[in-house]
């Protein structure tokens, strides 16, 4: 069964007060503040939705509070993709599943990036695969999306930071309603 935008917006209100796993933050506070890093940077629409959604997956598990303390990865960046299909094509599609393979490429090719992850990303990183070698992420950065995940990422790792002011969910859900295939 599909998400509507009125779904979204109803989990978000029900489920974004969450604390956002290991980090200051609620789901809410963090799907608000990647949105608006990518706005800032003068993303499209279905980026900045992407950035927006990128973490719903987490919303849709009951898996408790944190799941890679239980050595659980909950492999949110998929569990969302069926419910988002048909309201929304690969370009906002693509960098949500990205997303986390996004994170394995950067610590591959940018040596500050991994010591720059909080506990419990580089937790997660080791329950989703570890970093890539040389030819992961060469295959990995050709794949239609992966640069869009990689812009994505570095989003999500900004997106934690406590008492930041941001717009509220109706103004990016106007661009998530913009760049929708099916209202």
């Amino acid at each position: 069964m599909g998400l509507s935008l009125s779904d979204i917006e109803q989990l978000f209100a029900t489920k974004g007060g969450e604390q956002y796993t290991g980090e200051p933050v609620t789901q809410l506070e963090h799907a608000l503040q990647s949105a608006m890093l990518a706005e800032d940077e003068g993303a499209s629409d279905a980026l900045v939705t992407a950035a927006l959604l990128h973490d719903l997956g987490h919303l849709l598990h009951d898996l408790g509070a944190t799941p890679t303390l239980q050595g659980v990865d909950d492999v949110h960046q998929y569990r969302a993709l069926p419910f988002l299909r048909g309201l929304y094509g690969d370009d906002v599609l693509d960098p949500i599943k990205l997303h986390v393979d996004a994170k394995r490429y950067l610590c591959a090719t940018r040596a500050e990036y991994f010591a720059a992850l909080s506990d419990d990303s580089k937790r997660s990183l080791a329950l989703q695969g570890g970093i890539f070698s040389p030819g992961q992420a060469d295959v990995f950065i050709r794949q239609p999306g992966a640069e869009a995940a990689v812009r994505l990422r570095i989003w999500d790792d900004l997106a934690k930071a406590d008492g930041l002011a941001t717009p509220p969910l109706a103004h990016f859900m106007e661009r998530a309603r913009r760049c929708a295939i099916a209202p």
